[in-house]
Formats: structure tokens, sequence, C-alpha cells
């Protein structure tokens, strides 16, 4: 019961109301947002175009190093990680009411503006809240925290998912109507001070750091540039291959993000070159976190990160095709609302208190070997599923087995990444953790339904399981010969 109660003290019960300020946006930027430009009338090309707001989450390592590393003139008087914490959650809130008094049928350009910088300015926040966990609490409280947070993530989400849609269709009707979404989303900002008041309330991490005031514009600028210089390239070239030709085209699209980051390496080498962008503060802020982290762990430094790309693949490249699967069985998409997006999100939270509390109870390692076990079972449930008749109870097991073991996985994996990071360079690892973490899974993901047209359902699933196999390999030898060094 003692063990228990660590989840209702003051710090966990904050960091659930700051995992909602970081759920919240995700889904603005993404499902709502799509709704709410099919509503529109704007062509099915052009809404995918949207996603690309996306890789603010994928790449915000890049400007990790700025809000580890720089002071904020704005709000100094919160401390470090909470001045920056309070500024991107502003920011946040003003770009949600700015997108909502824009009307993609008549100014599409603005309404994109308007949400990638919101996508921007919740991946910062993001990057903050993660290092406000890490430094707030020593490792041995990392799994309370953990849960919290991912609790507080799953239920915003659930407020910006299905809450935004119910929102849209109480407020309007089927007939498109740019206030009914105006609406939404003005009240979706509301739920951004749930975030803001967590951080009023908190206490600065008591943390000493060197941290540099110099004018930073200039470094700031050559990260926007590498930035936009990828995009513009990662757009412009596309596969002279088949579809079908499923593991050409991976190959090509492996090869063209490369190209891309080399492209933007070189970005960043012309201005270091013709001296605009600094070349010790861009040393510094890159190499020196990388370095740190291969000299805590030496020669294993490339064993962990090779785990850390492929602990959640199972999981992300299965989920990809969970909802399409669904439909294509014959399930009903209330249905499939109430019990994956509804029901799936309380077994998920449920899924990470437990993964939070057994890490706190047992170690990290023996439940990120759990984790990783049951997530990967999980998905052979899936295959059952494609093979068994149509049943509501057959779909509830089986969502309600997937969310928990996500969760349990979850959870234990942010504990791991926390345990990972060094406190020195605590925003700008933990932000190429996670962006090492969905680099590979979402790149194969992109390429699951070719796969299901090439071998079908159970096979497809069956396949995502055997994807954790070396997954629970790697623990085993982590565990033994790379333990977690604070």
């Amino acid at each position: 019961m003692k063990n228990i109660n660590i989840f209702f003290e003051k710090k966990p019960l904050k960091m659930i109301c700051l995992g909602f300020s970081s759920g919240l946006p995700i889904l603005l930027v993404f499902s709502t947002l799509s709704v709410w430009l099919v509503k529109a009338g704007i062509s099915r090309s052009t809404v995918t175009l949207f996603s690309w707001a996306g890789f603010a989450y994928a790449f915000k390592y890049l400007w990790s190093p700025l809000v580890d590393n720089y002071k904020l003139p704005i709000f100094k008087k919160f401390g470090h990680r909470r001045s920056w914490l309070l500024f991107s959650q502003f920011l946040i809130i003003t770009a949600l009411i700015l997108t909502a008094f824009t009307d993609p049928k008549e100014s599409l350009f603005f309404t994109a503006l308007f949400i990638t910088i919101l996508a921007f300015f919740s991946a910062t926040q993001d990057i903050l809240i993660d290092a406000f966990r890490i430094e707030s609490a020593p490792q041995s409280l990392q799994g309370p925290l953990s849960s919290m947070y991912i609790a507080g993530y799953r239920i915003a989400m659930l407020v910006a998912g299905a809450g935004s849609l119910w929102l849209a269709s109480f407020f309007g009707t089927e007939i498109y109507d740019q206030n009914v979404w105006k609406k939404v989303y003005l009240i979706m900002s509301l739920f951004m001070f749930v975030g803001v008041f967590a951080t009023f309330i908190s206490d600065e991490p008591k943390l000493k750091r060197n941290l540099n005031s110099d004018n930073h514009v200039k470094f700031l600028i050559t990260i926007f540039i590498a930035v936009i210089g990828f995009i513009y390239l990662y757009s412009v070239i596309d596969s002279p291959f088949e579809k079908k030709d499923v593991l050409i085209n991976f190959l090509f699209s492996l090869s063209r993000l490369i190209i891309c980051f080399v492209f933007s390496y070189l970005i960043i080498s012309l201005l270091i070159l013709i001296q605009f962008a600094p070349k010790n503060k861009i040393s510094k802020s890159y190499m020196g976190p990388i370095l740190n982290f291969i000299k805590r762990y030496g020669k294993f430094a490339f064993l962990i990160l090779i785990l850390i790309s492929l602990y959640r693949i199972a999981d992300i490249v299965m989920g990809v095709m969970a909802n399409i699967f669904y439909l294509e069985k014959g399930y009903k998409i209330s249905d499939i609302a109430t019990y994956s997006k509804f029901f799936g999100v309380f077994a998920t939270i449920f899924g990470g208190f437990v993964g939070g509390y057994c890490s706190y109870k047992f170690g990290t390692m023996k439940c990120l070997f759990f984790g990783a076990l049951i997530a990967a079972l999980s998905n052979l449930l899936f295959a059952w599923l494609a093979v068994s008749p149509i049943s509501i109870n057959f779909l509830i097991a089986v969502i309600t087995a997937d969310n928990i073991s996500s969760g349990f996985a979850g959870a234990a994996f942010v504990i791991y990444l926390s345990g990972l990071t060094s406190i020195k360079f605590t925003a700008t690892q933990y932000a190429l953790f996670s962006s090492i973490m969905l680099f590979l899974p979402k790149l194969i993901a992109g390429y699951a339904g070719s796969w299901v047209d090439i071998m079908g359902y159970p096979y497809f699933f069956s396949l995502t399981a055997l994807l954790g196999l070396p997954v629970l390999i790697l623990i085993i030898w982590i565990s033994k010969v790379a333990p977690v060094k604070n």
C-alpha cells in the first residue's frame, strides 16, 4: 500500500497535468485537423501534405540544444525549465487561437502556417516536459512519474480526439461551418491552461546548470535553414519505382532520408564556412551530448541505440494497420470508436500504471523485457482475430490486451530512456533517444499496407510479432553488459 501511495504525491499528480498538456496538441495537428479539412472540401492529397508538420516531432533533437543550454529572458523568474515551458505553452495557446480564426476553405496558407507553428512549439513543450520529469526526481521515482505522464497524455488524446469531434457534432451539422471548428479549437486552447497551471505550481528542478546567456539568434537561424532544407529536399525527391516493389521502395526511402540529412549537414557546414553559424556552439550543442553518452557506455553505446530503435517496432508497425483492419474485417465505425478510441485509452492508462509500479517495485530491465514480450504476443491476438468470425467480445478482448501491453511497455521504456539520459544534457539526449525510437519503426510502418497486400493480415500480424524477438535478446544482453548509469 505504501508503494501505491507514491502515485498520489504532489510530483506525480502535477505530472499528470503536464502529460495532459503534452498530449492535447498532437491530435489537433493530425487526425482532428484532417476531419476539419475534409469537411472544408480540401482534397485528400492536400490534407496529407499537412502531415509534414509532424517533422517537428521527429526532428525536435535539432533545436533541443537551444532549450537545454540557453537562458530565456521571458519568465526568467520561474527558472530555466519552467520559463521555457511557460513560453512554449503560451505560444501553443496562441497558435490554437490563430488556427481557430482561419478558414481553410478561404485561406489554406494561414491554416497551414499556424498548424506548423503549433506543431513546432508542441514538440518544444515535449522536450521540456521530458527534461523537467527527469530532473525533478531520481531514477527510482521515474516509474510513478512516467505512469502519471502517460495517463495524462492519453486522457488529453481522448479529449482532443473523440472530445473535439463530439463538440463539432454538438455545435454543427454535417454541412461545413467554419464557426463550428472555431469554437472547437478555442475550447481546446482553454484546456491547455491545465498544463500552464501545473507549471506555475511546480518547483524548478534543483539542478545546477552552466547556461549560456550569449546571443543565439545566428544559432537558431542556422538550425532553421537546415530544417527547411531537409523538408524541401525530402518533398521533391520522388520514388521512380512501382509501389508494389516494397523492399526497393523501403531502401529508396531510407536512402532519401540519408541524403536529406547529408544535405542539412552541408548547409550547416557552409554557414560555418562563411562565418555566419557559430561553429563552437554548434559543435558543443550537438557533439557534447553524443560524446557524453559514448563516454558513459563505451563500446556498448551503439548496442543500446539499436535497442532504442527496435523496442517499439512491433507495436508501431502493427498499430498503423489496426483501424484499417477493423474496417476491412467488417466492424462498424461506432464499435471502433467506442472500444478502440475510448475504452482503449483507459486500458492504456491502466497498463501504464502497472508498468510504472512494476518498474518501481521490480526494476526497469525486468519490466522492459516483460513489456516487449507482451507487446509482441498481443500482435498474435490480432492474427487470431483476423481468422476468427466477427465478434464484439473478441474485439474487446484483443483491444484490451493490446492497449494494456502497449501502456505497460511504453511506461517501462520511458523509464529506461530517462535512466540513460545524463542530467548534463537532459533535454538534448532524451530528444535524441525519442527521435531514434521513432525513426526506423515509422519508416517501416509506411509500407505496412503493401505487406498486407502481399501476405494478408494473419501473416502480417504474425510477422510483426516476430519483429519483437530480437528486442528480447538485446534486453537480456544489455542488462548484463551495460546497465543504466545515472
